[in-house]
């Protein structure tokens, strides 16, 4: 059965609201996010961590995109676990996790992202976190992937053109292996 936890751009780009993505990314995010309603389970916190960032970004009504239909649905199943597990989180300070895979990673980690890697860690199956178009993730995924942690990166190509955009003088890290 898919599981994950999934990051606030996966709905954005599903939404064709993420400026230079590829057809292609825009297409495997819509596949991911119907195949995971259909068959799948979502993880998110309980305090409303991930659902409050989706509703900051995401508009569930009126639904118009795939990403606005998915957290309209998310929101009528938060309670049906066949379909959303809600773990529990501890926040520390604001936007830090008792949860998250080591305090030296959490130290450098975008601090609105660090709910994912926590939700992820907090689950005992660690279901893995994808995302679509974050490049910095690029930097994080091995260190995640070494606290048991799997990042899922839907847009290889595109993310990697992001990272060398964004971070001309860094060289590119490598992908994770396809899961």
């Amino acid at each position: 059965m898919m599981m994950a936890v999934i990051d606030t751009n996966v709905l954005l780009v599903a939404n064709d609201r993420h400026p230079n993505v590829s057809p292609e990314c825009v297409l495997e995010c819509v596949d991911r996010l119907e195949r995971i309603q259909k068959n799948g389970v979502v993880v998110i916190d309980d305090a409303w961590h991930i659902l409050r960032e989706y509703k900051n970004k995401i508009r569930p009504t009126p639904p118009k995109g795939v990403g606005d239909v998915f957290l309209k649905w998310l929101l009528q199943n938060r309670s049906n676990p066949q379909h959303v597990h809600q773990i529990h989180i501890t926040e520390t300070s604001q936007d830090a996790f008792a949860e998250f895979p080591g305090p030296a990673l959490q130290a450098t980690f975008d601090s609105h992202d660090r709910k994912f890697p926590a939700v992820a860690n907090a689950h005992p199956s660690k279901p893995p976190v994808w995302q679509a178009a974050d490049c910095k993730w690029l930097d994080w995924w091995r260190a995640l992937h070494n606290a048991g942690i799997t990042v899922e990166f839907l847009c290889g190509t595109d993310i990697c053109r992001f990272y060398r955009a964004k971070f001309p003088d860094k060289a590119l890290p490598a992908l994770p292996a396809p899961p």
